[in-house]
């Protein structure tokens, strides 16, 4: 993983296009909850960024590029946003698993309180967000 940006409410980690960096971003968000204290939704949200980090790199990262996590807590620190940023086209949706895919934007969807997809030049942004109990 390449750069790291970290302020009291926003922490951001480039990743390059490799199958090691969605374990990468995975301890990213583990080391980040953890120092905002959220861990009683930390399964949740290492689930998701894991869903979506992956097909990021299965669908929207061209070969030599690569995705930006952004995790953004607000709300007096109750509520979190994730986003990951690609560059690829096309637009996610959930969709019924064929064998071993299509269950990664389904999980978001049951874990997450809100998702959604935004356009950005080039690609997207493929978020989610939760609060705390």
């Amino acid at each position: 993983m390449d750069k790291t940006m970290q302020h009291e409410d926003l922490r951001e980690l480039f990743c390059r296009r490799e199958r090691r960096s969605v374990s990468a971003a995975r301890e990213f968000v583990r080391e980040a909850l953890g120092a905002w204290g959220w861990d009683a939704r930390a399964d949740d949200v290492v689930l998701c960024v894991s869903e979506l980090a992956t097909n990021a790199l299965v669908h929207g990262v061209p070969p030599g590029r690569g995705y930006l996590l952004r995790l953004w807590l607000y709300e007096q620190g109750v509520a979190l946003r994730v986003e990951v940023h690609d560059s690829g086209d096309g637009r996610p949706r959930v969709c019924d698993p064929d064998g071993e895919s299509g269950r990664g934007l389904r999980l978001v969807d049951a874990l997450a309180d809100t998702w959604g997809v935004g356009q950005r030049d080039p690609g997207k942004v493929v978020w989610c967000a939760f609060t705390l109990p």
